[in-house]
């Protein structure tokens, strides 16, 4: 092919590229099957955090966290009756510290009262590492699946948009619900390239939902995720959805460094 022809197709082909990737949208990256099976918990309860844990919220203050939109400013969020509530006008939280690899334990409710359907039913996201301000890390999913149909790769236990849960084991509305996670941060080479992917483990109210799952990137809304920044150690985030439904809160939450 001569040369100025061959230009031309690679100007074409980069044109294509482009043209597709203005066309991406959120349902592209949807998955509805296979969908996992449904198992009744048992009951769990976590009265006291272990001794070398550092505790993130004992019910008393937001000591630990910190806007996401300015960390020079404390986390906004309602604190009543030793429960946290989201604010959704204070924006998405997280924590004044960084972690790399941890052991998580975290307690959240979904309100009795909750109405809607799919995503706009308790939606909410459990970042296990934080990057930039918004929704910006890795996004462990919180959500009413309790008889809610939605995407699976978007239902609670998911990696969103990644991996789906191995079981939905969600409790009702109104009661509350328990994640124990153990995440392996992911390292990169001094030139910025991926040396080994983020992985982690969840028991979603003590049911395992994610087994050592290697992770493909940071959470991406549209298209597929890749490890296009290298990071460090980070804070933990805790969003405050945009959907109309009820406000979800959480409780007893605690960390152990690995």
């Amino acid at each position: 092919m001569k040369r100025k022809h061959l230009l031309t197709a690679l100007l074409a082909c980069g044109s294509f590229m482009v043209h597709a990737q203005d066309k991406a949208k959120p349902e592209d990256t949807e998955v509805w099957e296979p969908v996992p099976k449904v198992v009744t918990p048992g009951k769990i309860t976590f009265d006291n955090a272990p001794s070398d844990a550092i505790i993130l919220f004992d019910g008393k203050n937001l000591n630990e966290w910190v806007s996401v939109a300015d960390r020079t400013k404390p986390a906004g969020w309602d604190v009543k009756d030793n429960v946290m509530t989201v604010n959704k006008s204070a924006g998405n939280i997280e924590t004044k510290r960084a972690f790399s690899n941890y052991q998580l334990h975290i307690e959240w409710r979904i309100p009795a009262n909750i109405t809607g359907s799919g995503q706009a039913r308790g939606n909410s996201g459990l970042f296990l590492a934080s990057i930039g301000k918004g929704d910006g890390g890795y996004e462990l999913q919180i959500l009413d699946s309790y008889n809610n149909k939605t995407y699976v790769n978007g239902m609670a236990g998911s990696i969103y948009k990644q991996f789906i849960p191995l079981a939905n084991p969600a409790r009702k509305p109104g009661e509350w619900q328990t994640y124990d996670i153990i995440w392996t941060a992911p390292v990169f080479n001094g030139d910025g390239s991926l040396q080994s992917p983020a992985r982690v483990t969840v028991f979603f109210n003590g049911i395992l939902v994610q087994n050592n799952t290697s992770l493909l990137g940071p959470t991406q809304y549209i298209g597929k995720p890749s490890y296009a920044q290298a990071h460090g150690a980070s804070p933990i985030k805790l969003q405050a959805h945009g959907d109309k439904s009820e406000p979800i809160s959480f409780r007893n939450i605690w960390i152990r460094e690995l």
